[in-house]
């Protein structure tokens, strides 16, 4: 089971379930480092256009994006970053920023330093809206479905999250009360059938297999960072993904009572729930295979 998972527990699902950021990391390295980079290089050569996206006007608030994390990753991280050979990316990105080198947009150039997916998000008439993003990593999602919607439309398909409801309003007060000392940290997850990190279609029906037993699972997780940038004023989200096997959960100490957590979780998600997770079929297969952990 991943280990990335505050607390080894798989957060609530449909809960905002925010919490300051505090002393935890704002951007995490781990040794799959060059792995992740690789992936962003190749999909940037293939298909730049499904990965990135960018308002006009953005561009000095990717430069603080950028700035900001060249910074960051200098000081607290940088031994991660010779570790794992990237370092000298960073010093060239910090050789663009001084002269604002027009080659790259900035906020490319910082998303090509991190394992993180980037986004931009900037008040308007319509509330806050996607306004840039170097996203290589979606969640079941197009980024070209979503630029330039507010968050209320982009939330639109989550069940209890569209417009005018309880979790809307509450999303949108806490982007307008972001403090730039003060960001914050929220988890989520689903299950795949394969371990994939660009994953922009809807998961396939019956992804687990056609037995009784669902087969090649992965818990896929993310860990979502809300930061308000100082200068413009924009909230920078970050995306960072984990892929991890079911598998893996045999081999932890904590199995049972997080394949209980599983099972308890997908027993309390109603019918639109299920679809938005894409678990109708699935559940039943699902749960064969979870309880054998428990059993």
């Amino acid at each position: 089971m991943t280990p990335h998972l505050p607390d080894d527990r798989l957060p609530k699902l449909f809960r905002i379930g925010v919490k300051p950021l505090g002393n935890d990391k704002w951007i995490d390295v781990d040794d799959m480092l060059a792995f992740y980079l690789d992936e962003k290089n190749r999909l940037a050569k293939q298909r730049f256009d499904d990965i990135f996206v960018a308002e006009p006007g953005t561009d000095a608030a990717q430069q603080e994006v950028l700035a900001r994390l060249v910074d960051n990753l200098e000081g607290k991280f940088a031994h991660s970053y010779r570790r794992d050979g990237p370092v000298l990316e960073i010093l060239a990105a910090k050789r663009r920023i001084a002269l604002d080198d027009p080659s790259s947009p900035p906020l490319w150039i910082a998303a090509s330093l991190v394992q993180e997916d980037l986004v931009l998000l900037r008040k308007g008439e319509s509330g806050w809206r996607l306004a840039a993003a170097a996203l290589c990593f979606p969640s079941s999602w197009r980024l070209a479905e979503k630029f330039g919607r507010s968050i209320d439309e982009i939330h639109a398909p989550v069940p209890g999250f569209g417009a005018q409801t309880r979790n809307a309003t509450l999303i949108n007060r806490m982007f307008d009360n972001l403090r730039p000392e003060n960001p914050v940290i929220r988890w989520n997850w689903s299950l795949y059938g394969d371990d994939a990190l660009f994953h922009p279609n809807e998961c396939d029906a019956y992804r687990f297999g056609n037995k009784a037993r669902a087969e090649n699972v992965f818990v896929r997780a993310e860990r979502q960072v809300l930061t308000r940038l100082p200068t413009s004023g924009d909230i920078l989200f970050t995306i960072r993904i984990y892929v991890d096997p079911l598998d893996a959960l045999e081999k932890q100490t904590e199995a049972t009572r997080i394949a209980q957590d599983l099972i308890d979780q997908l027993q309390e998600l109603d019918d639109a729930q299920l679809v938005y997770k894409g678990l109708v079929e699935e559940k039943a297969q699902l749960l064969v295979r979870l309880g054998e952990l428990v059993s």
